[in-house]
Formats: structure tokens, sequence, C-alpha cells
């Protein structure tokens, strides 16, 4: 005899566990960063480590913590009322894959401030500026050589894996925000092709300068953010193309280190004028689980036989 409840529900496993993922974006994104910071400690001296994610995990919780408090306790509701847990850990794992820092509390810090702005400068309800990105470049501004950006962490078979990964979860993710990421990679592309063709450089030198593993982590998680980029499409094109053109010219007039999320920072109060010029409907994180409804009901087998199996709908 065989246990049918439980082939049954073995058989179910892996589409219930795809609809729990899929059921909020942020979740296709943690599985991501996670992905990349385990590439970055495990193919670089110099990658991401342990301890500085413990770091920025206890800024940005603290942060988000504080944040949530204060509000809830200015409109009277529960104290830990619509805590977001995902958002805080998305900004840490992006803060630790990204930032260098000379001394551990520069992580600690850079988090910090990240979730804190998210919470202080908004308009409208919206945040304007990414939270892992305002934090590091709040400490790149502030503290000089002691926090920075390195641009090529990884190697070139991991870096592809990189992209492969941050893709697929960019093109899963109910976010829908793969227009913006690649406006932004083909645009920063063919501005930096464009002037190697002008000045008769090697097509090596701007390969060279997209091959970069914070390029990656900035194009798909950070100038993707629903929560802080404009909500309708063509605003999003527009804004992909004008940080792209600011971090391009950052590139190749000072060479800055960081040059996209600098970019980015600059022109974060350009989506509050975009959101204007073009309005859309605005996105919200999912709250709790997708309602069952129209959905066929669930049916467990009652008996097995050689040709088949016969099913009734649970109660």
């Amino acid at each position: 005899m065989y246990d049918v409840s439980r082939m049954d529900a073995a058989a179910r496993l892996p589409l219930a566990l795809f609809r729990t993922i899929d059921a909020d974006p942020r979740h296709w994104q943690i599985l991501a960063l996670s992905g990349l910071f385990i590439f970055s400690y495990s193919t670089s001296s110099f990658g991401a480590e342990p301890s500085a994610l413990l770091f920025a995990a206890s800024g940005a919780m603290l942060a988000q913590t504080l944040g949530t408090a204060i509000i809830n306790l200015r409109a009277s509701r529960p104290l830990f009322h619509g805590f977001e847990v995902k958002s805080a850990l998305i900004t840490t794992l992006g803060v630790t894959i990204l930032l260098r820092a000379a001394a551990p509390w520069i992580w600690f810090a850079a988090a910090f401030t990240g979730i804190a702005l998210k919470f202080l400068v908004r308009i409208k309800g919206k945040h304007v500026f990414n939270p892992g990105c305002i934090g590091i470049v709040a400490m790149m501004l502030l503290l000089g050589r002691d926090a920075w950006v390195s641009p090529g962490q990884w190697g070139q078979m991991p870096l592809i894996a990189g992209y492969a990964l941050a893709l697929a979860a960019l093109t899963l993710s109910s976010a829908k925000r793969l227009d913006i990421a690649l406006g932004f990679l083909f645009t920063v592309a063919a501005i930096l092709f464009a002037r190697a063709v002008w000045l008769g450089d090697p097509m090596a030198i701007p390969l060279h300068q997209l091959s970069s593993g914070s390029l990656l982590i900035f194009a798909f998680f950070m100038i993707t953010d629903p929560r802080s980029t404009p909500d309708s499409r063509m605003g999003r094109v527009l804004f992909a193309m004008a940080v792209a053109s600011l971090a391009a010219w950052f590139i190749i007039g000072p060479n800055q280190r960081g040059a996209p999320l600098m970019a980015l920072a600059a022109l974060g109060l350009l989506t509050p004028l975009l959101d204007r010029a073009l309005p859309a409907r605005r996105f919200e994180w999912p709250r709790g689980m997708p309602a069952l409804e129209g959905r066929r009901p669930i049916s467990t087998p009652v008996s097995i036989r050689p040709w088949g199996t016969k099913e009734t709908p649970r109660p």
C-alpha cells in the first residue's frame, strides 16, 4: 500500500514553495542578494564578510524598529504594526555586498542611515531615496577614504552567474521593473561604447567599465526599487536614462567610484517630478498571502489503482 497523502503532499511541495516565494517580489530579491553575497564572499579576498552583514543588519533593524514605532505611536496603532523586516533585510544585503569600510561600525551606520532616511524623507507618503544607495553614498561623502565601493569584486564567471541570477529574480518578481534595469544598462553601455568609438579606444575599455559587480547590484536591486522610482513605465525609462547619463559622466569625467550610486542619490528628487508629470498607479508591497478566489479546489487522492487515481475535493 502506498501512503497517498504523503505522496500527494510531496508532489505539491515545489508548487506551494513557488507560490509562497512569488507572493511578494521581495522574496526573490532576498534570495538573489543572498546568492550574490555568497558569490562575493567565496570568490574574492576583498568580498563581503559575515561580520559586515551582522553590523549592517543591526543598523537596519534598529532604524526600522524606531521608525515603525514612532509612526505607529503618532497614529495610535500597535507599536510594531506593519514592521517591514523584508525591506530592512534587502538594505542589509545591498550595503554588505557593495560597501567596503575601514571599520565595522561604518556598515552599521550606512544601513541605519539608509533606513532612517526612508522614514524621514518622503513626498506624499513615498520615500525619495533607495535606502541602501543613500546609506552608502552618505558614508562615502562623510568619511572619504574610510568608505568606498569596490567595482570589481568578483571574477568573470561569478559575475556572469550573478547577472543570470539577478535577471531571473527580476523576471520572476511581480514588481515588474525589468524596464528600468535594462533601460539603465543599455544607456550606460551606449554612452561608453560611443565614447570609445569617438576616441578610437579599444573596446576592452568600455567592456571593463561594464564588468562590475557593483553595476550588477545597482542595476537589478537598487534602481529597480519600486518604492523610490517613478510609477509609470515612461517615467521609469526616462529616469533610467537620466541616471545612466549622469553615471556615465561620473565614470568618464572625474572617474568617481560608485558612480551609479552617486547618480541615483543625486537624481532621487526626479522621481516625484516624473510621478507628477506622468501619473500612474502607485506600487504597494503585498500584505499577506494572495487570495485563493478563482483557484481550482485542492483535491486529495482517496484511492490508488494501477490505471490512475480517483480524486475528490477537500471539504
